[in-house]
């Protein structure tokens, strides 16, 4: 028990830690609008992190052979998504700062808790390459014998945990990014660095091989 415990703890702070485009947006998600949007996106991201390792204790090696074929498809997905999120950040920035009001947390709030909550969830569900990283972790630490299933389910809550700590963490950090900046100029700056760091990130996911 205590094993399954620090290894899906190990397994959700490996997949989450690694500062990605959806990081990138999750944490400029919450400076533009607030902490409890942050929080329901946070946990969307959480989310898909467990189902995956759930996905990958029940499947086994079968999963990685079904989601083999459709990973290249996957992968334009989520870029896409993620190229279409980062010039909505940069182009909501440049409007505020074209019109000199500050943007306004009650103003720009475009999405509601639930639509933040599934809006990430779908993003992070888009990438292939966590359920292939759970796959790899539970067959290569799982026993000869059959794993018990108190076990599996220890480990797909404790990698769900470490996860959500870790991203709301980056909502906490994008809340107080949100206070600090409270000028337009401040603002349309974060908001240009970030698009530009998301498209980047988007990119790579395409040129890296699968």
């Amino acid at each position: 028990m205590t094993a399954a415990l620090v290894a899906g703890l190990l397994a959700g702070f490996g997949i989450a830690i690694p500062v990605g485009a959806v990081a990138t947006y999750l944490v400029t998600l919450t400076a533009r609008t607030s902490l409890k949007i942050g929080v329901c996106a946070a946990l969307g991201v959480a989310t898909a992190d467990g189902l995956y390792a759930l996905i990958a204790v029940a499947s086994g090696s079968a999963l990685t052979h079904t989601i083999q074929p459709i990973m290249l498809p996957l992968r334009w997905a989520s870029a896409l998504v993620l190229i279409a999120l980062a010039a909505r950040v940069g182009a909501t920035a440049i409007g505020h700062y074209r019109k000199r009001r500050p943007a306004a947390r009650a103003d720009e709030a475009p999405i509601s808790p639930i639509r933040a909550y599934l809006g990430l969830l779908g993003i992070t569900m888009l990438n292939p390459t966590t359920v292939v990283y759970f796959t790899a972790l539970v067959l290569g630490s799982q026993p000869a014998a059959d794993p018990h299933h108190l076990d599996q389910a220890i480990f797909v809550l404790a990698a769900f945990s470490a996860s959500a700590i870790w991203q709301l963490f980056l909502a906490g950090s994008g809340a107080l990014l949100g206070r600090a900046l409270t000028g337009t100029r401040g603002r349309l700056i974060t908001a240009l660095v970030s698009s530009t760091l998301i498209t980047a990130l988007a990119l790579r996911l395409l040129i890296s091989p699968p």
